[in-house]
């Protein structure tokens, strides 16, 4: 199959919303990427913004995989590093390198923005992404911690 990949901008809100259904999809999670889409508005404003990249494989027009991902400014020093916060293939799709390549568009995109590193977690359970990760990348464990925010 000829799979193309694709840098979305401001005028793709809607090929980003058809990642969104991919997302839910994969993740077994419909209602959160859904259930409760932003406005066009919403999205132009976020693609607008340097520190968020967004990039879909397709087959033929179809979306069929992406990821989201941020730049995030360091402290320590003047440098940058990307965090993948989201990536996935749609099932039939999947074991086809699409994973591969759109890392590999991204390292592209994070020598653009000029970041030095790439980042992901991978949840435990999640043998075909650790095995992905860990091909392209230097493990390292790590706790990941959800803080909740009272309404007091």
């Amino acid at each position: 199959m000829n799979y193309s990949y694709k840098l979305l901008d401001s005028n793709d809100v809607n090929i980003f919303k058809k990642l969104l259904a991919v997302f839910g999809e994969a993740f077994e999670e419909p209602k959160t990427y859904n259930a409760n889409i932003p406005s066009d508005e919403y999205l132009q404003s976020l693609f607008a913004k340097d520190h968020f990249i967004v990039i879909v494989a397709l087959f033929k027009d179809e979306v069929v995989g992406g990821l989201v991902a941020y730049v995030l400014d360091k402290f320590e020093q003047e440098r940058k590093e990307i965090y993948i916060y989201d990536l996935a293939v749609g099932k039939d799709h999947r074991r086809k390198g699409l994973a591969t390549g759109l890392i590999q568009n991204l390292r592209k995109v994070t020598r653009e923005r000029g970041a030095y590193v790439i980042f992901v977690q991978a949840d435990p359970g999640d043998t075909p992404a650790i095995k992905l990760y860990e091909s392209l990348g230097t493990r390292e464990d790590v706790h990941h911690f959800d803080i909740k925010i009272s309404k007091d």
